[in-house]
C-alpha cells in the first residue's frame, strides 16, 4: 500500500503546512482530473532563495542572538524553507542605508577597492546563513549602479549611463568583488550585468542599452572574467521585467560570442505575468538558465493589500514561472521593518518575513513560498501536468530521488474539486477556498 503525503495551507483557517497521509488508490473520476506526467521532463530546478540586501541585515542585527537563529533556521534550515540560492547587491541599492561604492571618488585604477563596509555586518550575516543552510548557498551578485564618477550623470541615482572609457575599469571592479567575497566563503556564481537597465530610478539605477549590454559583455565582462580566473562563474544578462525579456535577449544573443559569453537571462515581475516570454526564451535557447531574480509587493501599488492576496501573488508567479520555463526563484529581502524598509528613498515593500516588535513574523507569504521551495529539490525536472479547470494553476516536477511533487493553487471564493492522478492511480480531494497544496507521490 503506497501513501501520498499532502500539504495544505490556507491563510484563512490559520492552517500552515498540514500534513497528512492518503492512500493511493485506482481512480475513475473523468470530471476532476489533474494529470501528472513523469516521463516527460522540462528544465532542470537550481533552487530557491532571498536576497541579502543592508536593510535585511540591518533589521536581522536588531534580534536577539535567539531570533537570529531562529530567523536563518526558517529560511535555510530543514524545518523552514529550505533555501540554497542568495541575492547580493554590489555597491549600495534601495534597500540600504544610503549610497555607497567600494573604491574612492575618482580611483578608476581600483587601488582603493575594499568590501569594508559588507565586512561589519553583510559578510558575517551571511556566513552564519551558510551555516544554517541545509543545502549549502549558491551566490548572485547584481549592481545596482557603478560609482557616481564612472557615470554620465555623475551621480549613482537617477538613471545615467556607464561611460565608455570606464567599461574596462567596471568588469574588472566585478572581478576584485568577486575574489573579496570568495576570501570569505562565499561563492559568487552568478552575476548580472545590471539590476533593471531600463528603469530610470530615483535611487541606485544605471541604464544600458540592449547594444551597450551585448558590447560590455562581449567585449569586456565576458574577457576580463576569464583572464581573472573567473571563467566558471555565470553572466546573466537583462535582469529586469519579464515583458521585455525575449526582446532583450533576442538583441544580444545576435552577437554569437555575447550569447557564448551568457548563461543565463534573469527577470522581475513588476509589469506583470508574461509567462510566455520564458517559454519563448526556453525553446529558442535552451541551454540558458533563466531565473527570476527580484519580485517583492509594493505598498505604493498594493496598498490595501490583504495577507491572503500578497501569498496569492506570490504562488501564481512562482508556479507561472516555473511552469513555462525558469530554473529557480529568487524572493527579494529576506526581512524588512514594520514600516518596509529600511530604504534610503522611502521605496518601501512586504516580506515574507518582517520585524514585529523586538522579534519577527513570518507572514502567510512565507508558508505559500514553502509549498514549492521546502519540496522541489535542486536538480529537479519540471514535469507534464494538465487540469480540468481554469479554477485552479498547477506545476509539477520530478526530483532526483523520484519523489514527484505537485502544487496545486486555488484562488477563488469556493471550493474546488480535484483528482490527482499519475498512471491511473492517485486521490480525490477538495482545495479549499484560497489555499494551496503540495502532494508529494511516493518513489
Amino acid at each position: 500500500m503506497k501513501e501520498m503525503k499532502i500539504i495544505t495551507t490556507n491563510g484563512a483557517t490559520k492552517e500552515f503546512w498540514k500534513e497528512e497521509n492518503v492512500v493511493i488508490e485506482p481512480v475513475t473520476d473523468c470530471m476532476h482530473v489533474v494529470n501528472v506526467y513523469p516521463e516527460v521532463t522540462g528544465q532542470t530546478i537550481e533552487g530557491f532563495g532571498g536576497a541579502f540586501t543592508e536593510a535585511s541585515v540591518v533589521n536581522y542585527n536588531k534580534l536577539s542572538k535567539e531570533d537570529k537563529k531562529r530567523f536563518l533556521e526558517a529560511y535555510f534550515g530543514d524545518e523552514g524553507l529550505r533555501y540554497n540560492l542568495g541575492r547580493t547587491h554590489i555597491n549600495s541599492c534601495d534597500f540600504a542605508l544610503g549610497n555607497y561604492c567600494y573604491v574612492e571618488e575618482g580611483d578608476s585604477l581600483l587601488s582603493t577597492f575594499s568590501i569594508d563596509h559588507d565586512e561589519k555586518m553583510m559578510i558575517p550575516m551571511i556566513k552564519e546563513a551558510i551555516k544554517t543552510s541545509i543545502n549549502g548557498i549558491s551566490f548572485l551578485a547584481s549592481p545596482w549602479s557603478p560609482p557616481a564618477f564612472m557615470k554620465d550623470n555623475g551621480e549613482m541615482n537617477n538613471g545615467g549611463s556607464l561611460k565608455k572609457e570606464y567599461y574596462e575599469a567596471w568588469a574588472k571592479y566585478f572581478a576584485k568583488y568577486i575574489k573579496a567575497y570568495e576570501k570569505h566563503g562565499i561563492p559568487i556564481d552568478r552575476v548580472t550585468v545590471q539590476n533593471e537597465p531600463m528603469a530610470t530610478q530615483t535611487w541606485d539605477s544605471c541604464i544600458y542599452t540592449a547594444e551597450e549590454e551585448q558590447d560590455f559583455v562581449k567585449n569586456y565582462f565576458g574577457p576580463i572574467l576569464r583572464k581573472e580566473g573567473l571563467g566558471h562563474v555565470k553572466i546573466f544578462v537583462w535582469d529586469h521585467n519579464k515583458e521585455e525579456a525575449y526582446n532583450r535577449v533576442r538583441e544580444i544573443f545576435s552577437d554569437e560570442t555575447a550569447r557564448d559569453f551568457t548563461s543565463g537571462v534573469a527577470v522581475h515581475w513588476y509589469t506583470g505575468d508574461h509567462f510566455e516570454a520564458l517559454e519563448i526564451i526556453r525553446q529558442l535557447y535552451p541551454e540558458k538558465e533563466i531565473l527570476f531574480t527580484e519580485g517583492c509587493v509594493e505598498y505604493y501599488r498594493y496598498a490595501d493589500a490583504g495577507e491572503i492576496q500578497k501569498a496569492e501573488m506570490y504562488a501564481h508567479d512562482m508556479i507561472g514561472n516555473l511552469k513555462y520555463g525558469a530554473n529557480g526563484i529568487i524572493d527579494w529581502n529576506l526581512l524588512l521593518d514594520e514600516e518596509g524598509g529600511p530604504n534610503h528613498v522611502g521605496n518601501f515593500c512586504a516580506a515574507p518575513i518582517m520585524l514585529a516588535g523586538d522579534s519577527f513574523e513570518k507572514k502567510l507569504t512565507y508558508y505559500y513560498i514553502g509549498h514549492l521551495s521546502r519540496y522541489i529539490k535542486k536538480g529537479a525536472k519540471k514535469i507534464a501536468t494538465t487540469r480540468y479547470t481554469d479554477m485552479i494553476e498547477t506545476v509539477a516536477f520530478i526530483n532526483p530521488d523520484g519523489e514527484r511533487v505537485l502544487i496545486i493553487l486555488n484562488k477563488q471564493d469556493k471550493p474546488v474539486e480535484v483528482t490527482v492522478r499519475e498512471n491511473g492511480l492517485g486521490v480525490c480531494r477538495t482545495v479549499e477556498p484560497h489555499s494551496i497544496i503540495t502532494a508529494v507521490f511516493p518513489k
